[in-house]
């Protein structure tokens, strides 16, 4: 099942997200084959069970190759219950972000550079991994979903956000709803 995303301004968005506390039920496996489809559908890079009015923190990522994102590396599809993020250094980067959330925009955002992410899959085994560069900025963005966190609540300089097609007129505007 496709289910419509929310976009900023719908106050469900601003939430901070419940824990999960059962795992390998058919309800959580379903969600997640529909949270998958959804994301592909829209062709979204991540998606957050609060971005289609699911109060629960559970995040979804992962792409081999995504319109939105065309330069940007594979990453794996991963399921991810009850997020810890931790940095492993001060370093930040900057780079330009949407959102399914915020469709037809674009922001410079900065992030941690390389972080530990631990929480647990669908059937309730650890995950703990270090990753850097786009991997680690899509569990963060991700991630800020279940703390109530958009992307453009990140932003330091307003002047770098904006209408996609206007930042980067040779996306497909279509790619980025």
């Amino acid at each position: 099942m496709i289910y419509p995303i929310l976009k900023m301004g719908d106050p469900r968005l601003l939430k901070v997200s419940d824990p999960i506390q059962d795992f390998d039920t058919p309800a959580l496996h379903q969600l997640i084959a529909d949270m998958f489809e959804t994301m592909q559908h829209a062709n979204g890079a991540g998606l957050a069970a609060p971005q289609i009015g699911i109060n629960l923190q559970l995040v979804i990522f992962g792409f081999k190759k995504n319109p939105r994102y065309p330069d940007a590396p594979n990453v794996p599809e991963t399921v991810l219950i009850n997020p810890i993020l931790t940095p492993l250094s001060t370093d930040t980067d900057e780079a330009w972000e949407g959102c399914l959330s915020v469709p037809g925009m674009r922001g410079l955002v900065p992030r941690w550079s390389r972080l530990r992410y631990e929480g647990f899959d669908q059937f309730g085994n650890k995950i703990d991994r270090e990753v850097d560069g786009f991997h680690a900025r899509v569990v963060q963005h991700e991630t800020d979903h279940l703390n109530g966190v958009l992307y453009p609540m990140r932003i330091k300089d307003l002047t770098k956000f904006g209408y996609t097609e206007v930042l980067f007129p040779e996306l497909d505007p279509s790619d980025d709803d």
